[in-house]
């Protein structure tokens, strides 16, 4: 098939899978073509499956934002006209799946169909703001294929916008093979010298992530055990946390590394994964962790639940009770093993339900249905 494929090319967790799945696509046969403002983040190898083409938005004195919506469109039009796309694949839907939608209007007579994914953020906040949600609905109803990364998201969609379009849960996957177990000796005494417990987190730092909660639980632990913080990204919320780490007097114990490309090198040297968001619709920075065998400390919000199972491959606690957290870190990294026999399990579980070999055959399965099916939906009015 030849496949296009539109995300957000910022560092989180939509444009994350979304890469991860063009290349995964690309390696079992198909041809991929990305199609975004910018490279994204993660697609860092290219070969002769996968090209990636640049929208690039006219700005005019007259436009306070440039038109990205429509030139995005535009794009998506002229990519299916020169190399004959199958289908559209965009992820997080605002404005993606409104671009597709003007692209395939635009295609007819030629049949353009396109599955929309929907991913968090686009439903729980940017969707549900009156001023987006009736296009937001529009364009998910008008969408050939819709799907969702948890049950989770799957139901707080049809609950919130009503849609009545079905929508198809395929989760969040990991690359098993790639995301293994791989402590790097030097990385571990670059940050834990006296080889003390590692703990980590990973993310886009915006506020829903809470990482000064991270900060919080860290310095709780540190009260009663020697440890080690390494917090992997950037974003707003970063100069808060470096802050709080200044004022609690943990610099020497808490390492910023920023952006990362290959963050299955670093995850495998932790001890235990931390994610306190106020919302997850999934949670693929614990999945990654879990696959590297590292027990996960999570929120038990959104599609956590689906992923992290209590007492087994980690523990949940509710969102900003950061001195719960902090005893089930200590229950962890003070047992005998410091959590490996639960880290293992975490793998296991990871392996059984969300590896990519057993995902993306699922994605192939949906486009093959998607250009099995009928004439697009109709423009109607609700």
């Amino acid at each position: 098939m030849k496949i296009g494929i539109t995300c957000y090319p910022t560092y989180g967790g939509s444009g994350v899978v979304a890469t991860e799945l063009g290349m995964e696509l690309a390696a079992r046969g198909h041809d991929v073509h990305f199609i975004s403002y910018s490279v994204p983040i993660r697609l860092n190898s290219m070969n002769e499956r996968i090209t990636f083409h640049e929208v690039e938005v006219a700005t005019y004195p007259l436009f306070d934002h440039p038109p990205y919506t429509l030139a995005l469109a535009t794009k998506m039009l002229e990519v299916a006209e020169e190399v004959s796309l199958d289908l559209l694949h965009v992820h997080y839907a605002i404005p993606h799946s409104v671009s597709a939608l003007l692209a395939r209007m635009m295609a007819a007579p030629r049949r353009l169909p396109f599955i929309t994914t929907l991913h968090g953020t686009d439903i729980t906040l940017v969707g549900s703001d009156r001023s987006y949600l009736p296009i937001t609905r529009f364009s998910i109803e008008q969408s050939d294929g819709v799907t969702a990364i948890s049950n989770y998201l799957r139901d707080r969609t049809i609950r919130e916008f009503e849609v009545r379009h079905p929508i198809e849960v395929i989760p969040n996957f990991v690359n098993c093979d790639l995301y293994k177990r791989a402590e790097d000796p030097a990385l571990r005494h670059r940050w834990a010298r006296n080889g003390e417990p590692i703990l980590m987190h990973l993310s886009n730092f915006r506020p829903v992530k809470r990482i000064t909660d991270c900060i919080e639980i860290f310095s709780l632990v540190r009260e009663k055990m020697p440890a080690k913080l390494v917090m992997i990204g950037d974003g707003p919320d970063r100069g808060s946390a470096e802050y709080l780490v200044r004022k609690k007097k943990l610099s020497k114990d808490a390492f910023f590394l920023g952006k990362q490309d290959h963050v299955h090198e670093i995850l495998g040297s932790a001890d235990l994964f931390l994610l306190p968001s106020d919302s997850e619709s999934f949670g693929l920075a614990a999945l990654e962790a879990m696959a590297c065998e590292v027990p996960v400390l999570a929120t038990n919000v959104g599609g956590v639940p689906e992923v992290v199972t209590h007492g087994v491959d980690g523990y949940l606690f509710e969102p900003r009770d950061v001195e719960t957290a902090s005893r089930f870190a200590i229950e962890i990294l003070t047992r005998s093993d410091r959590g490996r026999a639960m880290g293992q399990m975490a793998r296991a579980n990871a392996r059984s339900r969300y590896c990519s070999n057993d995902i993306i055959p699922r994605y192939e399965a949906f486009y093959e249905k998607i250009l099995r099916g009928v004439d697009a939906p109709a423009l109607t009015a609700r």
